[in-house]
């Protein structure tokens, strides 16, 4: 036997209830919404000019003078600019070599006041007043430095990547006086590496390099 429901609950009524429904509250949102936006309720952000939206990207950059190889040079840097980076993309000093960026190879070595320094690590805009040897600045002219002519002597390279920042590097040791034995020498260039093992060979070269003296 089958149970007919009532007219009233077969076809409820067609009357909106009297709270909003979540799909109206959103509707209802959105139109408002979109109203104020088309009315410039917001106001939009303003537009940059070409030249104001250059300088608000422009990293901050700073004026530095040092000596390099005996030439002052004064130059403007990105703050962020590495010694590394000055000496080869702004004064085409090439020599000091860009291995590792992490100071941990010492291709970039080069002397900061008479010190050894990892380029890659130190900051250009640091160094204002400061003097700067690369290997390009250790030769007179055309005579070589006796630790490059060493080199050359006792064959103490292959690929020549590392070889300047050995060289400079197996001069300050030289200058400091740590070469008192092999085992010394290696101490204090273990900063150094060679990918191509010349180690043995590289010690030779300090050693005559100082003899020579």
């Amino acid at each position: 036997m089958s149970t007919e429901l009532p007219d009233s609950a077969a076809f409820p009524s067609a009357e909106p209830p009297s709270a909003p429904t979540r799909r109206t509250f959103i509707a209802t949102t959105t139109v408002v919404g979109g109203a104020a936006l088309a009315g410039g309720l917001v106001a939009a952000p303003p537009t940059l000019g070409a030249e104001e939206a250059v300088a608000a990207e422009a990293p901050p950059g700073s004026r530095v003078s040092l000596t390099v190889n005996g030439v002052r040079r004064t130059v403007t840097v990105d703050n962020r600019t590495s010694l590394l980076d000055l000496l080869r993309e702004h004064l085409d000093l090439t020599g000091a070599k860009k291995g590792c960026n992490a100071g941990a190879c010492g291709a970039c070595t080069v002397l900061v006041d008479g010190s050894r320094v990892n380029s890659c690590l130190t900051l250009a805009v640091r160094l204002e007043g400061a003097e700067v040897t690369t290997i390009e600045g250790l030769a007179k002219g055309d005579q070589l430095h006796p630790l490059q002519q060493a080199f050359i002597d006792e064959d103490a390279f292959q690929c020549g990547y590392c070889t300047p920042g050995q060289i400079v590097s197996g001069a300050a040791c030289i200058q400091e006086g740590h070469t008192d034995s092999p085992e010394e020498i290696r101490e204090w260039m273990s900063g150094n590496l060679c990918r191509c093992g010349c180690y043995v060979k590289i010690v030779r070269a300090v050693e005559q390099t100082v003899r020579g003296k």
